[in-house]
């Protein structure tokens, strides 16, 4: 057989090795499968953009009047498809139509280079255009992952190579530093713009350890039996800001606390930047979710490090009183979340242990 024949996928060679063959086949075809999904991604948010830009210049008060569309839409949309429409992605459609209007003509994509919609996403942080155009375009031509590109912009990477008399030590530290974002072959597949585009789960339950997902899901059911006012309403529930994709591992709410409590395991001690982040939750929580007659919300942080379980409660500042005084009753006490968890630990051990014995 001809070797144009057997090159049926773009960037696959054929050779003598069946395995290396088999691999290269394998990632190609996932590749191209990424392509064309991220092509139509990237078109639907640019049409959405443009047919709402459209209407927007129907209205006298284009300010008030586009709110007022895209929140009608946003509520209409989702009804309908589910995640992937509210008013904050609208918006971020019609933004993006009207800072790159020429980046698709008539649906098909003037370059070769087109990014993905997640590299677009974090583009739209940059407010100053000419900085833009240049990290879109480095960002296609050096083929950034989505988290280098994010890491450039929060670093100022491209005015420093402006100031810079000697550009190359600034290049070569950037390099340096986002070589292992560069390196993640699956960032693609683990991309939740994909998986909400194709309707599929956005379950991350592949990112988790054996260990931490038995742990997360004993958790789970330790609470639920606790008697004690609690509800499940989700596990890895995603939470997207606009530099960073989040995954709460578990959320409920309790109704006699009549308030959502979030819980979070990490592999590590705790650190401050975990209580950080578990309070950015909790804000978020209690701007999108928390109702009218609703308490604020409660983030418990668990620590399953190999030396020490730790459990760290996270509120608001200003709720330190009503925790104290009110919350406690209902949530778990640190040492019984301690115990918990090192039950669990022991458990997995000693299955792993047996299962190796046999």
């Amino acid at each position: 057989m001809k070797q144009q024949e057997l090159n049926l996928l773009d960037g696959y060679t054929p050779t003598n090795d069946l395995l290396n063959d088999a691999k290269q086949i394998i990632e190609v075809s996932q590749k191209a499968a990424y392509r064309a999904v991220n092509l139509a991604l990237v078109q639907r948010n640019w049409l959405l953009g443009y047919r709402i830009a459209q209407e927007e210049l129907k209205g006298e008060d284009r300010s008030e009047y586009g709110k007022g569309i895209i929140k009608n839409l946003a509520d209409e949309l989702t009804a309908v498809y589910g995640k992937g429409f509210d008013f904050g992605s609208l918006y971020k459609y019609c933004r993006f139509y009207k800072l790159y209007p020429e980046i698709l003509d008539s649906v098909s994509p003037k370059s070769s280079m087109l990014l993905s919609w997640t590299h677009y996403r974090v583009l739209l942080q940059v407010e100053d255009k000419t900085a833009r155009d240049w990290y879109t375009k480095e960002a296609a031509e050096q083929t950034w992952s989505v988290r280098t590109l994010q890491r450039n912009i929060s670093s100022q990477y491209y005015y420093r190579l402006l100031k810079s008399q000697n550009p190359e030590p600034v290049k070569r530290e950037m390099e340096k530093l986002t070589a292992c974002y560069q390196a993640d072959k699956l960032e693609f597949i683990k991309n939740p713009m994909i998986t909400e585009f194709l309707g599929l789960s956005g379950s991350m339950d592949f990112t988790e350890s054996k260990l931490e997902s038995c742990i997360i899901t004993n958790i789970q059911k330790f609470l639920m039996e606790l008697g004690k006012g609690y509800a499940f309403v989700a596990r890895q529930q995603h939470i997207h800001t606009e530099k960073e994709d989040y995954y709460i591992d578990l959320v409920f709410y309790n109704y006699i606390l009549k308030c959502f409590v979030l819980v979070d395991l990490k592999t590590s001690k705790i650190t401050h930047q975990d209580v950080g982040q578990m309070d950015m939750y909790i804000r978020m929580y209690d701007e999108l979710k928390r109702g009218e007659g609703d308490n604020p919300t409660i983030g418990i942080v668990l620590c399953s490090d190999t030396d020490e379980d730790i459990a760290k409660y996270s509120v608001l500042h200003g709720n330190e009183q009503l925790f104290a005084s009110k919350y406690k009753l209902y949530l778990p006490t640190e040492e019984e979340l301690r115990a918990e968890i090192e039950t669990q630990k022991e458990m997995f051990y000693l299955q792993r242990n047996s299962e190796t014995d046999r």
